[in-house]
């Protein structure tokens, strides 16, 4: 199957700065400040561990999706990382099934920004203000590139600071600089201990924090459109290291040493719950501001991660040759707007049928980004030895105890696709991804098939003329 380059060029707007915060904002979302007490109430103070060991596995894989994209600059990313070491139906594959993903994440995060809003605008319907937020931010990315890299700048800053903020503020109250009693490390130990509910729970917190941290690989996505691809890339992998333990181990860590596992209610920020027992006075709604902006930062994301891997699939010949052109700012306009028509059909059925058709949706491309973390492992795995033979200089950044390290977090990420069927949250967004990974896959064939046929008729056409050409 022929890649189809197309004529449109992205355009280079993406700074230094623009890449340093998409790298730092990348692992900071409503997961984190919201999201986070699903597993406190599930695993206690041993979720920790849970954070640790999913942040663990997405360092190993930005590794290896650094290793790729220092040796071998693509638009696309993983997508070309895939295609070139599985075959096009593999680029095919992770391709369209990455764009999926946030294409519903879009709905997703727009209905968790109105939800928390209404708390400040009770009387504007949810949907509303759904939409309103994805407009704004459809219009930003509309406009230019280095539009999106200024919003997701700011935004990204504020999701940082909230984060070293807390941070401060936790650590100066456990060792007693604000006033007031420090719990110390009791809270770790003191509710029916650091494995309240058995330690196997941790293993199964693992399966719904990884999701958490999604979005770390967008740096090397918009490392196409910035002005130093190899140089920004090799910095953010380098840095998520020290992004993992920081902004998650630590926090989760403060926030289990300062509030009471056994407190944290499914679905309301812990960090609010850390902050008014600390004292912190209007903690809910800094916390909700916060937790907005991190929505934003999201939506912000996905309309151009969704649209930009829909560019390179039309640059691949992998969907229309029409979603590669570009307007003269360089904006491919009609990716993002089929990216973006899905996320605004999902909030309409968010608001007519949430708990049946926007579930289903939702569950459907529930786990398809750890199936891509798979395929991008694999990959690597391949070109890595490839590389090795035909170019080894292009090494520069490289994957650590090559090829062990690889074949475990390989093993480690099919072991909790697997533990999914077993933890009943997260359960039926297996079956469902299965399902769309399925229909995707069948998708490749077929397309595979239609693009091979042609040249097949062609190969013969010209052989039976050459037959009859002799018999005459």
């Amino acid at each position: 199957m022929a890649g189809a380059e197309g004529t449109g060029e992205l355009q280079k707007g993406l700074r230094q700065r623009h890449m340093t915060m998409i790298s730092l904002g990348g692992v900071i979302g409503a997961g984190l400040f919201v999201g986070s007490s699903a597993v406190i109430a599930q695993t206690g103070p041993g979720s920790v561990l849970s954070y640790a060991a999913a942040g663990l596995l997405v360092v190993l894989v930005m590794r290896m999706l650094g290793e790729m994209a220092v040796a071998k600059p693509a638009q696309g990313s993983f997508m070309e990382y895939t295609r070139m070491a599985l075959g096009d139906r593999g680029g095919f594959s992770v391709g369209w099934l990455y764009w999926y993903f946030w294409a519903i994440v879009l709905a997703v995060e727009a209905v968790a920004g109105a939800e928390i809003l209404q708390n400040w605008l009770p009387g504007v319907p949810m949907w509303v203000m759904a939409l309103i937020l994805m407009t704004i931010l459809t219009g930003s990315n509309l406009v230019s590139v280095k539009n999106f890299g200024e919003f997701e700048f700011w935004f990204a800053s504020i999701k940082v600071a909230a984060i070293l903020v807390f941070i401060a503020i936790g650590a100066g109250y456990q060792l007693g600089l604000g006033g007031g009693d420090s719990p110390g490390l009791s809270n770790l130990t003191s509710h029916g201990g650091f494995f309240p509910e058995g330690g196997v729970t941790v293993l199964s917190g693992i399966v719904i924090v990884i999701f958490a941290f999604v979005g770390a690989e967008i740096v090397t996505i918009a490392a196409a459109e910035s002005d130093a691809p190899e140089r920004n890339v090799a910095k953010a992998t380098n840095a998520v290291v020290w992004r993992v333990i920081v902004f998650y181990v630590l926090s989760m860590f403060l926030v289990l040493a300062i509030l009471p596992w056994n407190k944290a209610e499914v679905g309301s920020s812990p960090f609010i719950g850390a902050l008014d027992q600390i004292g912190i006075p209007g903690a809910a709604d800094i916390m909700n501001a916060v937790v907005v902006t991190a929505v934003l930062s999201c939506l912000n994301s996905g309309i151009y991660t969704g649209s930009r891997m829909l560019f390179a699939l039309s640059r691949r010949g992998y969907a229309s040759k029409r979603l590669v052109e570009v307007n003269a700012r360089g904006v491919p306009v009609k990716a993002i707007l089929l990216t973006v028509s899905i996320g605004f059909f999902s909030v309409i059925l968010a608001a007519l049928w949430p708990d049946s058709v926007f579930l289903w949706l939702v569950n459907s491309s529930g786990a398809v980004a750890l199936f891509c973390y798979v395929l991008i492992a694999v990959s690597q795995l391949r070109l890595r030895r490839r590389l090795e033979r035909e170019a080894p200089e292009s090494l520069t950044l490289k994957m650590w105890f090559f090829p062990w390290l690889t074949y475990a977090a390989i093993a480690a990420m099919v072991a909790v696709i697997v533990a999914m069927a077993l933890v009943d949250d997260v359960r039926a967004q297996l079956w469902w991804s299965l399902a769309s990974l399925a229909v995707v896959v069948g998708l490749a064939f077929w397309h595979e098939r239609r693009a091979t046929a042609p040249a097949d008729r062609r190969r013969r056409a010209p052989a039976a003329g050459m037959g009859r050409a002799q018999v005459d």
